[in-house]
């Protein structure tokens, strides 16, 4: 065999190599890049890619942006909610303060007033237990319990949120059912903590007024479960859709605005995700993922 058939080979067999090599890299490369958009869609930013070359460092680096605009996302978050305490509280505690004021300054040597005590502290009274009422609430919001997890079966969930949920919708002539995409499905999460996002869900439903609310569930790419709660209730307003998570934040006038908020924060303990996928005059989803 000639000098150059040997070269010749030995190159072309480089060149072979060095192409399934680079398709194999670019594969890799796709698939990489796939898994982060699915992973930030989800709101996980918790990944990081391990090899310190050049286009992990570039995908590390768009990561860490994505996750900054969180952080600030939520700093914004607590801003309003610190705002939303303070406008509350001062619009109880001011006027309390105004009237015990007044009512101490009215009273004569003997014990006079000119001003109506009772009707005074009856004002009083009922101002502070608003305000303990408020504060109540907020405690719950923060004191959300570290869950409990153990595997679920889904089907016997769902069976018991339906069941704690049928008299209500019985009576406001709307139904609601549990199809699953696929049978036996699991979940590893708290039972009490689950079963109340859910309850939530199917309530906010059918105050929206929806007759027909329908649940399923699959199973995700990530081996996760993704539970989808839809209904055809009024939709939420365009404008108030990224506020809804926000606590004390609601379209409902007699609603306390922290019913959403403590369902993001038991997904967050359960290393999960609840998001509004869609409201529209067709349906409003919720999506959950358990992993």
């Amino acid at each position: 065999m000639s000098a150059w058939l040997v070269i010749t080979i030995t190159v072309a067999v480089a060149l072979i190599v060095w192409v399934a090599a680079s398709i194999f890299t670019r594969r890799k490369d796709i698939n990489k890049v796939a898994y982060m958009m699915d992973a930030m869609e989800d709101g996980e930013l918790n990944f990081r890619f391990q090899d310190k070359n050049k286009f992990n460092r570039t995908l590390n680096r768009i990561r860490v942006i994505f996750e900054k605009q969180r952080q600030q996302h939520e700093q914004d978050s607590w801003t309003k909610l610190i705002r939303v305490l303070t406008h509350e509280i001062m619009n109880t505690v001011s006027p309390i303060a105004s009237l015990s004021d007044a009512m101490a300054k009215s009273v004569d040597e003997n014990g006079h007033s000119e001003l109506d005590i009772k009707s005074g502290l009856e004002t009083i009274s009922d101002s502070s237990k608003n305000l303990i009422g408020f504060v109540q609430t907020y405690r719950q919001l923060s004191g959300v319990a570290k869950p409990i997890r153990k595997a679920l079966d889904l089907k016997e969930l769902m069976d018991k949120v339906l069941s704690l949920n049928s008299e209500l919708s019985a009576s406001l002539g709307a139904t609601c059912e549990y199809r699953p995409e696929e049978s036996d499905l699991m979940i590893y999460a708290d039972e009490g903590q689950s079963s109340q996002i859910l309850s939530n869900l199917i309530k906010n439903a059918l105050q929206a007024g929806a007759r027909k609310v329908e649940i399923t569930a699959r199973m995700g790419k990530e081996d996760d479960v993704i539970i989808d709660v839809a209904n055809d209730g009024e939709p939420i307003p365009e404008s108030a859709q990224e506020q809804i998570f926000i606590p004390f934040y609601t379209t409902k006038k007699e609603g306390s605005g922290i019913g959403l908020s403590i369902s993001r924060q038991i997904m967050r303990n359960h290393n999960g995700s609840i998001e509004l996928v869609r409201s529209d005059n067709e349906k409003t989803v919720f999506e959950l993922g358990f992993r």
